[in-house]
């Protein structure tokens, strides 16, 4: 069959057409969902200046043992106490500003005159672990427990639903507040000291058995959307089985919740390891931590309130920032979305 002149010459001119603006780069160049992304992240100076914040904060904790060996202090160390001319009788810093000087870049801490420095960097250290393996917990469950109940239905969807609903009624603070002493009469003896690991075990428990509920419930309802969608039922009817729906189908569209309420949760979870340390149910002497800084600051603040501007500052800055950033990364994955 011969093709009409006049086709045939509009193919050629097309094909010449799309040669040239090969050869000249003006072709169009796919992109994957990660580079978009990734894109729009770039844009959104929030965005960025956040995550500059947060991988300071990050590194500043990694890096704390380096820290304290080249600036020769250690966050242990009662300086104040060991050395004359540095606290006054009543145990505050003789120079003005909470002691701050060359040897002390924030000073000492009263009564015990430990370095503030070392203090606030092991300190983001106790409390980044322990919220980042509760997020880790909390995440993991989350999604078994979501998208099984929210993709089996029926009874399960039910019990499931009634749990979540009693976890998040619940007052999670009075509950803390409650755990930790039975915790501690139950492993250790009254005559011996809670060991830190002991406290740190009990803290990452309570706080994952409390919050996994908000990511199953989030997950239960995108579960419960997807699941009637064209694609879900093309993949049921070609004999796919439960598991594969679930790991090919429904999870590669649940990892932008997944990292969004990831990057909501573990600020949440770093303040809610501070407040409890702040009332005195959480991590205990010796072991730095921003939480009993603050409470400790809010005791001496009317004398010296420069060792409460420096955790208070920190906590407040570091969850500022991870929760733009939060807000940023959802912005990035769904564009749809209005701040």
């Amino acid at each position: 069959m011969t093709m009409p002149p006049e086709i045939a010459e509009g193919i050629t001119t097309s094909a010449s057409v799309r040669t040239k603006r090969a050869g000249t780069g003006a072709v169009a160049v796919g992109r994957s969902p990660g580079q978009l992304m990734w894109r729009r992240f770039r844009r959104d100076r929030t965005g960025v200046t956040s995550a500059v914040v947060v991988v300071i904060f990050l590194l500043a904790g990694l890096c704390a043992p380096l820290v304290a060996w080249v600036y020769g202090k250690d966050p242990y160390t009662t300086y104040g106490q060991d050395s004359s001319g540095l606290l006054n009788d009543f145990g505050f810093p003789i120079l003005p500003n909470g002691g701050i000087s060359s040897t002390y870049w924030l000073g000492l801490e009263p009564g015990l005159g430990r370095d503030v420095l070392m203090q606030l960097l092991y300190g983001i250290r106790t409390s980044l672990l322990i919220a980042l393996a509760a997020t880790v917990l909390t995440t993991g469950i989350g999604i078994v427990v979501g998208v099984a109940a929210g993709y089996v239905g029926g009874r399960t969807d039910y019990l499931v639903g009634r749990i979540i609903d009693i976890l998040l009624s619940f007052p999670s603070t009075i509950f803390f507040i409650a755990f930790m002493p039975v915790i501690e009469s139950v492993f250790v003896s009254a005559d011996e000291e809670t060991p830190t690991w002991l406290r740190a075990v009990s803290l990452i428990t309570v706080l994952t058995v409390f919050g996994w509920a908000y990511v199953a419930r989030l997950l239960r309802g995108q579960v419960l959307a997807l699941r009637e969608r064209d694609f879900v039922e093309a993949a049921r009817v070609t004999g796919a089985s439960p598991r594969q729906i679930i790991f090919s189908e429904l999870l590669p569209n649940l990892w932008t919740p997944v990292l969004v309420q990831a990057t909501l949760a573990l600020p949440a979870f770093v303040t809610a390891e501070a407040g409890l340390s702040f009332l005195g149910v959480g991590i205990i002497e010796p072991t730095p931590d921003w939480g009993r800084m603050i409470q400790r600051g809010t005791e001496v603040y009317g004398d010296d309130i420069t060792f409460l501007i420096f955790p208070g500052l920190s906590m407040v800055i570091f969850v500022l920032a991870f929760n733009l950033l939060g807000d940023s990364v959802r912005d990035a994955l769904d564009p749809k979305t209005k701040r």
